[in-house]
């Protein structure tokens, strides 16, 4: 079976000094390999095949044969590293807690320890207003961005 880490390390021999950013490294049981990875601007698909090539040609297949599949995150994916923060910062987000609280709204303010989100919320009679929610991340369950269609 390939090891998790020898992969991971691979990947960050490769997008050292680039601006991408490793997301996720999966390998389950039948040697399917899955490599996200992302930069602030978005990747494109030659990266992708590059980085594909890289990792491909860093594994032996006489010894383990694989699968590989090599991708950025998609949109209804939760944040899973802090770089994804940074990405969607000023973004419109979906924020669940540890306690089954639900936020959307904008996130603002991201820093190593959490971030600020600037949503709207009743007030009395029809008003509203915009109220920012503090969060660190040892609350948070998920993020996630929210695609709106104009």
């Amino acid at each position: 079976m390939i090891e998790k880490g020898k992969i991971e390390k691979l990947v960050r021999e490769y997008i050292s000094g680039t601006g991408l950013f490793l997301v996720a490294v999966k390998v389950d049981g039948s040697d399917r390999i899955t490599v996200l990875f992302d930069r602030k601007e978005g990747i494109t698909i030659d990266e992708c095949v590059d980085l594909h090539r890289f990792i491909e040609k860093n594994l032996d297949r006489d010894v383990e044969d694989f699968e590989l599949q090599v991708s950025s995150p998609g949109l209804n994916m939760p944040f899973l590293v802090i770089e994804q923060y940074y990405k969607h910062q000023g973004q419109k987000v979906s924020v669940i807690t540890h306690d089954g609280m639900k936020y959307t709204g904008v996130m603002k303010n991201v820093t190593k320890g959490g971030f600020d989100l600037e949503t709207v919320t009743k007030a009395k009679g029809n008003s509203k207003e915009m109220k920012e929610i503090p969060f660190n991340f040892d609350q948070i369950k998920s993020v996630k961005t929210v695609l709106e269609i104009k």
